[in-house]
């Protein structure tokens, strides 16, 4: 049987959250926007928070993937950088069959984890 799966930006979004929180020195993940914003107002967390997918015009069947996280406060910042954007990668291509073309990341926060 042959077929296609597509994978929607929601749930790819989700997919890389949790990624992202396996990640040694994430403490969390921030709200990207005013959506998100609005939505831990409201006392729901949605586990796509600080994550924002985008498919790359450039490059089709690609994504680009902005992450706003808080690090732990004894971590070197570019290790954790480097590691979440490796994992990332990793993750989607692996278990959602997609390629990143670009994965930003802001470190919004330093708290304790």
């Amino acid at each position: 049987m042959q077929g296609r799966v597509t994978v929607t930006e929601g749930a790819l979004a989700s997919l890389l959250a949790l990624a992202a929180h396996e990640v040694p020195g994430v403490v969390g993940m921030a709200p990207a926007g005013l959506k998100d914003q609005v939505v831990r107002i409201l006392g729901r967390q949605e586990a796509s928070e600080g994550v924002v997918v985008r498919q790359d015009p450039a490059g089709p069947g690609k994504y680009a993937v902005d992450f706003y996280v808080v690090v732990a406060v004894d971590t070197r910042i570019p290790t954790v950088v480097e590691s979440l954007a490796e994992r990332v990668a990793f993750v989607a291509k692996k278990l959602a069959g997609v390629e990143l073309s670009q994965v930003r990341v802001h470190v919004v926060g330093v708290g304790r984890g």
